[in-house]
């Protein structure tokens, strides 16, 4: 969400904004923001001066009323001015009505505002106009033929999607032996190359509040993704950055205290609406999955920073595993609402012959600090807004395709990276059943 006085001191560059999201059913809004601010500072200013008046006013009606005992002339104007307390007062409880109306609608509209991209993003109306900024790592394609995931993981008896069908419906599975465990020893590969970076662990809460939901994303992203416990005011998490970041809602940091770096571990849920293509069946979007994540919550002058770091360190643990990857800048069209720049970190598929996402980093601005009220204190004692950052570090699901299909071998055994060997039970090569 934007500051309203930088709406309405540069509307221009907002519409422009908006403009270059391919969002121009959004336009008319701003001008419908200007109004409505307008009309509130309106209401307010009129306010302010009825509650100026108020004491002295009062003041008056008691002086009159004294005269009025003494000297009954004095009594009509004594009237007239309580009559005219009534009548501020009455005013003035209308006015607050409309400055709370005001508010409302205005906060509401704010909402849906893009954030200001930064100056760096390509501009695109979708995810066909990502940008390939690097590759690393040497894309190899074995002379035999790579199977489909699932059809590795059944070779090591590892997984059951029929049983997860009958037990949970579509979109869910079972691990099992030694797929299991490798999916454990990547989540825990992840956290201890997180904490070794300097990071500090944490588990968060799985389920989060509304106001925290709307803080944290926008309403369509909501919509898409998150599952409401019925009667209560509460969501399970698609991913741990929403309670992480949310874990700050409210909180005055003090400046010294800056960076917050911490990598978590959860489970995530998600509706993962929409129809897929057929790459998109067995593990690779589903509705429940873990994830180690990390977030960054620094001053505003050291976010970009951070973002070059933290999108780098995903690509250092995915090369630790001998998988070859690339970075993707996302175009305007393809960021979400409340990010300034986004990338993705795809991993090559042998089998498709083609790069796929497994990890998203993100800089959120100030987006979501304004709409948790995350302050920062200065040294001068002053209070400003920090910048917020999110980074995959590894989503097993779609990390295991990636490591099953670039560590595997003709004979259908699967090699383990020395990085992942400790985390395996020291074991160099994993054996199939069937």
């Amino acid at each position: 969400m934007l500051d309203i006085k930088f709406i309405r001191e540069n509307s221009d560059a907002v519409k422009e904004n908006i403009k270059k999201k391919f969002q121009n059913d959004k336009l008319p809004l701003v001008d419908e923001i200007l109004r409505l601010d307008a009309a509130k500072r309106a209401a307010q200013s009129e306010a302010n001066d009825l509650r100026a008046q108020r004491n002295s006013l009062s003041k008056k009606v008691g002086m009159l009323m004294g005269q009025a005992k003494k000297d009954p002339s004095k009594l009509s104007e004594a009237e007239e001015a309580k009559a005219q307390v009534k009548a501020n007062a009455d005013r003035l409880a209308e006015l607050e009505t409309q400055e709370t109306d005001f508010s409302e609608k205005l906060t509401k509209l704010m909402m849906v505002i893009p954030q200001m991209i930064d100056s760096s993003v390509p501009i695109g109306p979708d995810d066909s106009c990502n940008v390939e900024v690097q590759r690393f790592g040497e894309p190899v394609t074995p002379s035999f033929e790579i199977p489909y995931h699932t059809e590795i993981m059944e070779r090591f008896d590892g997984i059951d999607m029929d049983a997860a069908g009958r037990v949970s419906g579509n979109g869910f599975y079972y691990l099992m032996g030694d797929i299991a465990r490798l999916h454990s020893a990547m989540t825990a590969y992840a956290r201890d190359f997180m904490i070794n970076k300097g990071f500090t662990y944490c588990i968060p809460p799985f389920m989060i509040r509304g106001n925290v939901v709307t803080g944290v994303m926008s309403f369509s992203e909501m919509d898409a993704m998150m599952y409401k416990i019925e009667g209560e005011d509460l969501y399970l998490i698609g991913t741990s950055e929403h309670s992480m970041i949310g874990k700050f809602i409210d909180q005055i940091l003090p400046e010294d205290k800056l960076p917050q770096t911490l990598t978590s571990y959860s489970p995530c849920f998600r509706k993962e609406k929409g129809a897929h293509g057929i790459e998109e069946r067995g593990v690779y979007r589903i509705h429940q999955f873990e994830k180690q994540e990390m977030i960054v919550v620094c001053k505003p002058e050291d976010s970009m920073k951070w973002y070059e770091q933290m999108w780098r360190y995903s690509v250092e643990l995915f090369r630790s595993l001998d998988i070859p990857v690339r970075q993707l800048e996302c175009c305007s069209g393809d960021l979400a609402d409340l990010k300034v720049k986004s990338c993705d970190i795809e991993a090559w598929s042998p089998r498709q012959q083609k790069y796929f996402e497994v990890c998203s980093c993100s800089n959120l601005g100030d987006a979501q600090a304004r709409r948790l009220k995350i302050r920062i204190k200065g040294a001068d004692g002053k209070m400003y807004l920090p910048h917020t950052l999110n980074n995959t570090v590894v989503a097993p699901p779609r990390m295991l395709i990636a490591f099953l299909e670039n560590n595997l071998q003709a004979d259908g055994s699967v090699l383990v990276p020395a990085a992942l060997r400790p985390y395996m039970g020291g074991n160099s090569v994993l054996t199939p059943k069937n």
